[in-house]
């Protein structure tokens, strides 16, 4: 699976959160204007001096903005036996099933996209659904819940009650956990992190030493700041405070693009 955001991406991402426009990222940095603008809307990428010279504008790691502008760094391939991946049809995002007990124990990260595909993948594996988690409010990534909740009644829907609105009158059943909490889950528990910056309620759920982190942080990038209140130094905060604290070996499961470990991405995150 390739990486979620291109260079570009990665770039303008770091434009927007520090209100730096192409005209002064290039006087900062003395690079041409024209490249600089290239650069931002996907037509080239730098070369390594100049990728090395934008970076403390921006607030970035110089080495790994380099490497992220000659893509050099893809994470290995992660599969676990206790969770599944299923893509959002038609929602470029990523659904996920973990569970325990062969499924006897189950829950659903983000339910969002065609509802009979997210239908197919519960009954097929016969699971026992007792969570619907939810990242935050964004519609490919909670747009389906309503059904998945209609057809699993007794499964307990979790956000986080800034974002829970988008839920309607679904939101007022809803689990609104807060940073921290735990929630019972077979012989272990699932602890959510609110992770603010990409809305104002993003949280990530941490299941044994795998976390789920909707649209905060993605395999080498993190999600843009959508947040009413939060902002884009929340996003950072989030990641530096709540996920990279986290053991080395823990697997992230972004909202999108490929999973990745907390030690990679503190090794290759340009952000950080």
């Amino acid at each position: 699976m390739a990486l979620e955001d291109e260079f570009s991406d990665v770039l303008t991402k770091a434009m927007r959160g520090t209100r730096t426009s192409v005209a002064s990222l290039a006087r900062a940095t003395g690079l041409p204007l024209e490249s600089v603008g290239a650069w931002a809307g996907g037509k080239a990428a730098p070369r390594e001096d100049e990728a090395r010279a934008i970076a403390p504008v921006l607030g970035m790691d110089p080495g790994k903005l380099a490497d992220a502008a000659a893509q050099r760094w893809h994470p290995d391939e992660i599969r676990l036996p206790d969770v599944r991946h299923h893509p959002q049809d038609p929602h470029p995002s990523n659904g996920y099933v973990f569970f325990l007990d062969g499924g006897k124990r189950a829950a659903l990260v983000d339910p969002a996209g065609i509802p009979q595909n997210l239908l197919r993948v519960l009954t097929a594996g016969q699971y026992h659904l007792e969570y619907i988690l939810v990242t935050h409010k964004h519609a490919d990534h909670c747009d389906a819940t309503a059904d998945v909740a209609m057809n699993f009644p007794r499964a307990k829907i979790v956000m986080h009650a800034a974002d829970v609105h988008a839920l309607g009158s679904l939101g007022d059943t809803a689990l609104k956990v807060k940073d921290g909490e735990e929630l019972p889950f077979g012989d272990v528990r699932i602890r959510m992190l609110h992770t603010p910056g990409h809305t104002d309620g993003s949280s990530s759920y941490l299941f044994k030493s795998t976390i789920f982190t909707g649209d905060t942080l993605f395999a080498g990038s993190v999600g843009g700041a959508y947040g009413d209140a939060s902002t884009y130094e929340d996003i950072l905060n989030s990641v530096r405070s709540k996920i990279f604290t986290l053991p080395d070996d823990t697997v992230v499961m972004p909202g999108h693009g490929p999973p990745s470990k907390v030690l990679w991405e503190r090794e290759h995150n340009p952000f950080f």
